[in-house]
């Protein structure tokens, strides 16, 4: 048998031993159940995603792409600041 080490923050393993102790496990017991479902299936078992900014979701994506297009085809009114706040007392 090998012994592992690893660094965690205090609180998060204050409550993960709480979380095993609810199910009737400890530590040891879980990165075990942990370790034998990742080389059984040969991959994480859970999803690890990065969030996507949402600046590039598909939908601000296509109103850029349908904005470019109105530029592209003069379809844009350009007004100042100072213009603009004209406008605000009207």
């Amino acid at each position: 048998m090998t012994t592992i080490s690893l660094r965690i923050d205090d609180d998060m393993k204050r409550e993960l031993d709480e979380m095993c102790e609810s199910m009737g496990m400890n530590l040891s017991t879980f990165y075990m159940i942990y370790t034998k479902k990742a080389l059984r299936e040969r991959k994480i078992p859970f999803d690890i995603e990065a969030p996507i900014d949402p600046f590039y979701s598909k939908s601000n994506m296509a109103q850029i792409a349908r904005s470019a297009k109105q530029v592209a085809e003069g379809k844009v009114v350009i007004k100042t600041m100072e213009e603009l706040e004209a406008m605000e007392g009207e």
